[in-house]
């Protein structure tokens, strides 16, 4: 009898584990040829140009090898813009963020990778006293040996529903594919948290160079009323002449303080994007020159989109994911297999806990199968393939969208580099007629009306010629970022260290949380993750069934 008991106890046992061990085998069976209800995904053709509309002009360069997306704000030649990248980089809050969203996506795929495994597992143990009363022995029960006694119970339970349809490994896919878009994601902030980080130094560039010419301006238009002043009181000239010189001093000064707010702007913004508390940043950059952009403009071919921008990957990868949905969505329509099993032991005392005779348990082999549904699972795989079409043209349209935004920023700087030309062209010679007007108005050879309206010309044409030259340097940020350059510093790639190889940096772990007292920065969470996205262009527009429901 006890070695009957014996055996049973342990075939329970070895079904148990055979049980809660099956889930690794399953799973590298399934993985290699399993079947899977729903959509095999395939990437939707994506529409872009063969060539960029100005590929002739000279001022750009369409070579697909001659690109460097690495690091393309080094070549405005800036040591102070390449360490302000840097910084940025390390302690951008909105990049942070970024990089916790990517700490989340990891967190879900694990939780999606192990419901391929038995999904319940459970251990237990207990210890129960009891006491039993008298009134038994009234009602004619008999005599019990002994009123007060122990249970001791423990044992383990497994539940595992098989992933016979592929639903959980559709849910893996689906995680897998919100992993890889929460990383490009990371990328995509990187990369725009550059360009800003470069717009907002060429602004202050910018706004510094017309604060300077504003007040040389007004330097020379202070000669002028002095002049006029002087001519007046003498009698050479009428009052005019000093109301004239007055208005216009008067006015180029004003423009000083509406400078003055643009530069403290530019200069709040870039203290956000390096993620410190606004402060006055000229005493630690100096006053410094339009950054110089390079005379060409490096954007490669249109299908390099795809490649390059870490929006457009993210958005393929949100059609992935959709993708996947449908199979989960498919696998409800088909009955789930489950396997049940409990092996426990029971005694009053605990050194019987273990033996052949307290041992008990189960195996619970069963299926469900939801019907009489009324459309709900039908019509919840047609809501995911909706989605699927949803997301597969946001995809397209995102395409679009950024061959438009490099069409924009090459237009951009191949213009402002025409009109930086005329503009230059324009002031030297605005110059030159004021300082020879300011000589004959002296000589009395001409009235101060002349001097007046070249003046207010050289103004505008310098304030003009800042603009434009900042606007060449902005245009090609623009384009860079439309090209989806950049996002590589976080493989030691960039301002800190040359285009070289790729080193994925391991710093993908929570950043310690700030005390209220602390103004430290920490360092912003990286991804240490390559990017693996599939770079082929001409794929199907629409997934293909790999089952015929």
């Amino acid at each position: 009898m006890r070695n009957s008991q014996s055996s049973r106890s342990l075939r329970i046992v070895c079904s148990l584990v055979v049980l809660s061990l099956a889930g690794c085998a399953e799973l590298k069976q399934w993985k290699d040829n399993g079947f899977k209800v729903g959509p095999d995904y395939r990437k939707p053709a994506a529409p872009v140009a063969s060539e960029w509309i100005d590929f002739n002009d000279p001022g750009v360069i369409s070579e697909n090898h001659a690109v460097n997306e690495a690091a393309w704000w080094e070549s405005l030649n800036d040591p102070v813009l390449d360490g302000l990248v840097n910084q940025a980089y390390q302690q951008n809050l909105s990049l942070r963020a970024a990089g916790m969203r990517v700490l989340e996506a990891q967190a879900q795929r694990a939780i999606a990778a192990g419901l391929l495994y038995p999904q319940f597992q459970e251990g237990f143990a207990s210890l129960n006293h009891i006491q039993l009363g008298t009134v038994g022995n009234a009602a004619g029960i008999g005599a019990v040996p002994f009123r007060s006694f122990d249970l001791w119970s423990s044992g383990f339970n497994v539940g595992w529903e098989m992933d016979v349809w592929g639903k959980f490994r559709r849910n893996l896919e689906s995680a897998d594919a919100n992993l890889d878009a929460s990383i490009e994601n990371h990328d995509d902030v990187l990369v725009c948290l550059i360009a800003e980080t470069a717009a907002a130094y060429t602004e202050m560039r910018a706004f510094q160079q017309r604060l300077e010419y504003a007040q040389s301006n007004v330097d020379i238009q202070q000669e002028s009323l002095e002049l006029a002043q002087s001519r007046f009181k003498n009698g050479a000239s009428g009052k005019l002449d000093v109301t004239q010189a007055t208005s216009n001093l008067a006015q180029t000064k004003a423009l000083i303080p509406v400078l003055a707010k643009g530069l403290r702007l530019a200069n709040n913004r870039l203290c956000v994007l390096l993620g410190t508390p606004p402060r006055d940043l000229q005493s630690e950059l100096g006053v410094g020159s339009i950054p110089v952009a390079p005379a060409q403009l490096v954007v490669g071919i249109p299908a390099d989109l795809i490649r390059r921008r870490p929006d457009v990957r993210r958005e393929e990868r949100r059609v992935a994911e959709q993708s996947a949905r449908i199979g989960i969505a498919k696998a409800d329509l088909f009955p789930a297999f489950t396997i049940n099993g409990s092996i426990n032991w029971q005694a009053n005392q605990f050194s019987d806990m273990f033996t052949s005779a307290a041992n008990a348990g189960f195996i619970n082999p069963a299926f469900h199968w939801n019907i009489l549904n009324y459309g709900r699972i039908r019509n919840n795989v047609l809501a995911q393939e909706a989605g699927f079409q949803e997301v597969a043209i946001q995809y397209q349209d995102t395409v679009l969208r950024a061959n438009a935004e490099v069409e924009d920023g090459i237009t951009g700087f191949l213009n402002a580099h025409q009109q930086v030309a005329a503009l230059r062209e324009g002031v030297e010679a605005s110059e030159e007629s004021v300082k020879l007007a300011l000589i004959q108005y002296r000589e009395g050879a001409v009235d101060f009306n002349r001097v007046f309206n070249l003046q207010t010309i050289l103004v505008q044409q310098q304030d003009d010629l800042a603009t434009a030259e900042a606007e060449i340097t902005l245009s090609l940020i623009r384009t860079y970022k439309a090209l989806g350059g950049g996002w590589q510093i976080r493989f030691g790639r960039g301002a800190s260290g040359g285009a070289g190889q790729a080193q994925a940096v391991p710093v993908l772990a929570p950043p310690e949380v700030l005390d209220a007292d602390e103004v430290g920065i920490q360092d912003a969470p990286d991804v240490a993750k390559e990017d693996s996205v599939d770079t082929k262009t001409e794929d199907a527009p629409a997934p293909a069934e790999s089952d015929e429901q």
